[in-house]
């Protein structure tokens, strides 16, 4: 006679969330026993709490603020903002007019191959229309938005209507599935200290102060963190948002890249010496 089939970790795990709990913190309390008797690894765990902090985010906890967008100005010829282009390595950019407020539509990146491709190019004729949200918008609400209207990037404006920043469906996706890398970022073979062509460093929080404190020249002490990452949150007293910053020891230390639960990549730059 056959066995009968063990129960798979979907069964399993039903099992334990019998009682239902009554609210999410004991939700999340049955999802870590459940995790600690091995009916979760690691990743689900991460994952699905995830998509519980999404349902109670916002967008303003994670859109990239308006001094840090990224934008082409319609008044600039292609061969003009082409370096640009190829140098922040986004596949959309807001197009403006007078100023960031004034978003007259998305520019795709691959949308230049017809400039290349020597056709006649304007860039209003590739412009695809602008989505703006509100700042309160839940996450959860706007990436249905984002897979129903297969759109990939939003305006964020603020109660007076001015944009105060943009939220991609990467940044929302983060949020459930940790840091999402491509060929632009860091992979796990290149150095984690990289100077950029301004004189800045780009560096991963996972770096060891130790080496951190020899290619720049500093001193901090490594006694009660281990990484870069941990010495800025240490110092802020909190986990940053992508987009702050902070000045430590004549160095300003400024998020590039975080999600909600750490750090992963900084720009490091050296302020003028005092007079």
């Amino acid at each position: 006679m056959d066995e009968p089939a063990k129960p798979g970790w979907l069964e399993r795990l039903g099992a334990w969330l019998s009682p239902e709990p009554d609210n999410r913190e004991e939700l999340v309390e049955i999802l870590h026993t459940a995790y600690e008797k091995n009916l979760l690894d690691a990743d689900a765990l991460s994952m699905i709490e995830g998509v519980l902090q999404v349902s109670e985010m916002q967008v303003r906890d994670i859109m990239i603020p308006r001094a840090q967008m990224d934008v082409i100005d319609i008044a600039d010829a292609p061969e003009a903002f082409i370096p640009f282009v190829i140098e922040t390595a986004h596949s959309r950019f807001p197009v403006i007019g007078e100023n960031k407020d004034d978003v007259i539509g998305i520019l795709l990146a691959k949308d230049l191959l017809r400039y290349y491709a020597g056709v006649e190019f304007d860039v209003r004729d590739m412009l695809r229309p602008a989505v703006f949200i509100p700042e309160a918008k839940r996450l959860n609400v706007l990436l249905k938005e984002f897979r129903m209207n297969r759109n990939h990037i939003a305006l964020v404006v603020d109660e007076y209507g001015g944009v105060s920043g943009l939220v991609t469906i990467e940044d929302v996706l983060e949020q459930i599935v940790g840091e999402i890398e491509d060929e632009y970022d860091f992979d796990e073979t290149e150095d984690n200290i990289i100077q950029d062509r301004a004189g800045n460093y780009r560096v991963k929080a996972v770096t060891e102060v130790a080496g951190f404190n020899e290619v720049l020249g500093t001193s901090f002490s490594d006694e009660d963190y281990d990484t870069v990452g941990g010495l800025v949150v240490s110092k802020f007293g909190r986990l940053p948002k992508r987009g702050e910053s902070i000045v430590l020891d004549g160095l300003k230390f400024q998020v590039l890249r975080a999600d909600s639960r750490r750090l992963h990549t900084l720009l490091v730059e050296k302020l003028p010496e005092a007079v």
